[in-house]
């Protein structure tokens, strides 16, 4: 008899949880060389952006605005500038002509740069109703005054005859009764009565047709001032009316400017309007020719300000007419201080020159305002007195003398001797 083979013993197996595949061992390796080597190249690339990377930067350079400075175009200007504002230029005389019946426009005499006087018919709406008003209103007149004429006649017949009962009465008593007069004296009272109604009618049929000649003017429109359409509202066929009612409805069908008028509206800090008055010389700069100025004075400071955005606006007339001048173009106004004249026989007088820099040359740290220096190629913090914002402008009162170049952009938080180029 054979015996039977041992039973296994399954209690002595185990697991080997602490020692990976060799695969899984290679691939970890891997990993962390990656890792490792990624790393490495961030910090080696950090390294040298901030030791030996200059940073692309934005600057301008100080300028002074000495009197006698560069006039404008066309000259005769000149002066210390003493308030930049930017702004736009308006007409002063501008309106959106609109109809003053409602109505379908059958007639549009212009376009966009047509040139029209006062009174000239711009457009026309569909008025052959009003046209047959006008018609039967004229009917309705000469009919009265017709009526008019045939009461008139009767009224007087009348009178003859109450003229004739009343002498023969006269004469001979016999003839004519008493009653017979009084009759006649009625029938003439009654006629002239007649003729006093029939004139009211025909004052009221006179009245009418002007109504109606007034409806049908009323569908003319017509150029309220001499100037230049410059935009169209409506076109033919669509309905106008004096108040937009929505839909398919237009309110203006052109506007129009009085270009002659032009002038440039500016909002100036209220802390600098000591320094305008009216009459003051100016020059203007267009953003569409910002190398060529125009002359300008201050024709009207609003006598009001703007509380929320603490400015006054300032309306400058532009001196130098120019075709290339449009309304609504934006425009900066450099408003000119005249220089003061010395007594006789003293030296001349030596003003302190001003110093405007664009406002994003200022920053604010700790509260307190500082300009950052671009000077070897590396940056430098500068401590400035400077005023508040006027035309995107500060006026720097204490901390540069001119000629130096500011960081306006390319660095977000600049720090001391940060290596910098200019860029082009």
């Amino acid at each position: 008899m054979t015996a039977s083979p041992p039973a296994a013993d399954l209690s002595k197996l185990r697991i080997n949880r602490d020692d990976p595949p060799p695969a899984v061992k290679r691939a970890l390796r891997r990993v962390l060389w990656l890792v490792g080597a990624a790393v490495l190249i961030v910090a080696v690339v950090v390294v040298i952006g901030r030791r030996g990377g200059a940073v692309p930067v934005q600057v301008v350079t100080v300028t002074t605005a000495a009197h006698g400075g560069e006039g404008a175009a066309g000259g005769g200007n000149s002066g210390s500038v003493a308030v930049v504002a930017n702004g736009y230029v308006v007409a002063r005389t501008k309106a959106a002509v609109s109809a003053k019946i409602p109505g379908r426009l059958a007639v549009l005499n212009v376009s966009e740069g047509s040139r029209v006087e006062k009174g000239a018919i711009i457009a026309r709406l569909d008025n052959a109703d009003y046209a047959a008003a006008v018609g039967q209103a004229e009917a309705e007149l000469a009919s009265a005054k017709a009526t008019l004429i045939e009461t008139q006649s009767d009224r007087d017949q009348l009178q003859r005859e109450f003229v004739r009962v009343r002498d023969i009465r006269a004469q001979n008593p016999n003839l004519v009764s008493p009653q017979d007069v009084e009759n006649a004296d009625s029938k003439a009272r009654q006629a002239d009565a007649r003729v006093s109604a029939q004139q009211a009618r025909v004052d009221a049929a006179g009245a009418g047709l002007r109504v109606a000649q007034a409806n049908l003017e009323n569908t003319y429109i017509r150029a309220p001032f001499g100037g230049t359409v410059l935009r169209k509202e409506a076109e033919v066929g669509e309905v106008v009316a004096p108040s937009v009612g929505g839909g398919l409805t237009r309110g203006a069908v052109v506007t129009m400017a009085d270009l002659a008028t032009l002038e440039v509206e500016v909002d100036v800090n209220e802390a600098y309007i000591a320094r305008i008055q009216g009459g003051q010389q100016a020059r203007i700069t267009l953003d569409a020719y910002p190398d060529t100025s125009f002359r300008g004075t201050v024709r009207q400071v609003v006598p009001t300000a703007d509380r929320q955005r603490a400015t006054v606006q300032v309306k400058v007339a532009i001196v130098d007419r120019d075709p290339r001048i449009l309304t609504e173009m934006g425009a900066k106004v450099e408003f000119l201080e005249a220089p003061r004249a010395a007594p006789a026989g003293s030296p001349p007088v030596v003003e302190r020159p001003r110093i405007m820099v664009p406002a994003a040359a200022v920053r604010s740290e700790d509260g307190r305002p500082v300009v950052w220096l671009v000077r070897d190629g590396r940056l430098q913090k500068r401590d400035v007195d400077a005023g508040p914002v006027s035309g995107n402008f500060r006026e720097i009162r204490s901390g540069l003398s001119g000629g130096e170049q500011l960081l306006v952009g390319g660095v977000e938080t600049p720090r001391e001797g940060q290596r910098v180029k200019i860029g082009q």
